[in-house]
């Protein structure tokens, strides 16, 4: 009896040892005092850095965790330095060749995204205000891939963690637009983009901010500012540097290494901006080239989605996953071109690329047009003609007007009560602290313009023929591309609908990043991706935010 009582008593202090040893993750996310934060803002020269507020008033970080809290509870700091230097920095094909070498797992890779974004994001000093959602059910996917997983190509997106601006439809995470009144979008299906990413085994991480209603909202706002995430900051200089936008969660999650690679969209720089301020490739393509079902507009004239890298062959590989005719999409096409088979020629011959004579007093940009000669790119210099802008912000107020009310009725879950723009008015004006603490003079705007159907065609019309004619140099000379910086020509490649690709080019004394941005013709974006890919090659000068190493 003795020794029963005593075993007895064993297997319950055993028992009681393990209870004790099991690990519990503690909230994370707390709120901190943003008084200084705030007043060293106002002593920045541009406007639209002085900023109201920088965190969320509407998310709980530690709510979005939640799901993580077992498997995020195991993985400790040891573990995150270990793989580092697997994952940091390394692209695609990398990636794919440490998971088919069992150096990694794609849930070891999606496990060190959540643990680096939950390690930065929770610190007051570094947080980035980047992320508003995450796929409740994204380890178990993960598992998945590792056990489904056959001869992936080092060129596959199987398996590699992406994020997504929250303007993109998906049906296991609500898509706000970054607006207070899409709060509870919870939509029954996937953006035809998503749809395209999952059937070729991309693993969808989450949701990234962006400018709120991709910046077609307030006057004058700080970039990257949405009710729902906050303000978005640059990892290169928080509250120093703009993020960009309106793709700027995009933006700042792929140049911290949040995540493989994001998804933007742009209307006229949304995705050139936040690539340029951020250090990381990005293309917009050709309209029609990539779906844009289930994403909340802008202008069905403009808009388009785009990748956003860390490298130029990351990007091919992702075009090669986004791509799909949709039927849905009047403007869509079949597109059949492989963005990345048989490699990128690591080479400038036979290169005709024009110059903008007005940017060579820009030293970086000089210097570039340099190293480019020596290489014997054929460099010629234009001159571009003056142009009209006029009716750019009527083509964006009416195509708004129109286009918003058919994403609400077609692809916004059935609860949301706003059915177009005034009603969204409306419902700020109840709440006008929380929900447009910058106003909605853009919006206000699109409901007063008046502009008829006859006038609104000859608007877009000659947009299209004005931008044409600036950039008309690439038919005139027979140009592979024209170089621009940042987004300076954004809005002239918009309405001309010419493709952009913008690459790192290198940093200011001050340390803002500066990029160099390839303007092609339509359907160019395998050309762009080749000089591109030369040029990262040439110059290699992308380097990580020196406090997210």
């Amino acid at each position: 009896m003795k020794k029963l009582l005593l075993l007895t008593t064993l297997i319950t202090f055993v028992v009681s040892c393990q209870q004790k040893k099991e690990v519990v993750l503690k909230d994370a996310f707390k709120k901190y005092d943003e008084t200084k934060a705030l007043a060293q803002s106002q002593e920045n020269k541009s406007e639209r850095m002085k900023f109201k507020l920088i965190q969320s008033k509407y998310l709980d970080m530690n709510v979005v965790f939640k799901p993580f809290q077992k498997e995020l509870a195991t993985f400790s700091e040891e573990n995150y330095e270990a793989l580092k230097p697997l994952i940091l920095e390394q692209n695609i094909p990398q990636l794919q060749k440490n998971v088919k070498e069992g150096k990694l797992s794609y849930e070891k890779l999606t496990l060190f995204y959540l643990y680096r974004i939950r390690k930065f994001e929770s610190d007051s000093t570094l947080s980035l205000n980047s992320i508003i959602a995450l796929n409740p059910n994204v380890l178990k996917e993960a598992r998945e891939k590792d056990k489904n997983k056959v001869d992936v190509s080092e060129l596959s997106i199987y398996g590699m963690p992406i994020l997504l601006k929250d303007n993109i439809n998906t049906k296991d995470m609500k898509t706000t637009a970054g607006a207070i009144a899409l709060a509870d979008n919870k939509t029954s299906e996937d953006a035809f983009i998503v749809q395209k990413l999952r059937e070729n085994g991309a693993i969808i991480l989450g949701k990234a901010n962006l400018s709120e209603w991709a910046y077609f909202f307030c006057d004058g706002c700080p970039l990257g500012y949405s009710a729902i995430g906050g303000q978005t900051l640059n990892p290169y200089g928080r509250g120093k540097f703009e993020t960009g936008g309106s793709s700027a969660g995009s933006g700042v999650t792929v140049a911290a290494n949040y995540a493989v690679a994001a998804v933007g969209t742009e209307t006229a720089g949304s995705i050139t901006s936040p690539s340029s301020q951020n250090s990381v490739v990005g293309l917009k393509p050709t309209i029609g080239v990539l779906s844009r079902t289930g994403i909340v507009p802008i202008s069905s004239t403009l808009d388009t989605p785009g990748p956003m890298t860390k490298s130029v062959v990351d990007n091919a590989i992702f075009m090669n996953a986004l791509r799909g005719f949709d039927k849905s999409d009047a403007a869509s096409k079949k597109i059949e071109e492989d963005y990345i088979q048989n490699g990128f020629r690591n080479k400038f011959e036979n290169r005709k690329i024009g110059v903008i004579k007005q940017l060579l007093s820009d030293s970086i940009y000089n210097s570039t047009i340099e190293k480019l000669k020596k290489v014997g790119v054929e460099i010629v210099e234009i001159t571009p003609p003056e142009i009209s802008f006029d009716g750019f912000v009527t083509l964006l107020n009416i195509d708004m007007k129109h286009d918003l009310p058919k994403y609400l009725k077609n692809n916004a879950s059935k609860n949301i009560e706003v059915k177009n723009v005034n009603d969204i008015i409306n419902f700020n004006k109840k709440d006008s602290v929380l929900r447009a603490p910058y106003g909605q003079q853009l919006f206000e705007g699109i409901v007063n313009d008046k502009t008829m159907s006859l006038e609104f065609k000859k608007i877009k019309k000659n947009l299209n023929l004005e931008g044409q004619k600036y950039l008309q140099a690439l038919n005139k000379e027979k140009l592979d591309a024209i170089l621009s910086i940042n987004n300076y020509h954004s809005g002239i490649a918009a309405v001309a609908k010419y493709p952009t690709l913008t690459v790192p080019m290198g940093y200011k004394e001050s340390g803002e990043p500066v990029s160099l941005t390839f303007i092609g013709l339509p359907f160019s974006e395998r050309n762009l991706l080749e000089i591109g890919y030369a040029f990262e090659q040439l110059t290699k000068v992308r380097k990580m935010p020196k406090n997210y190493q």
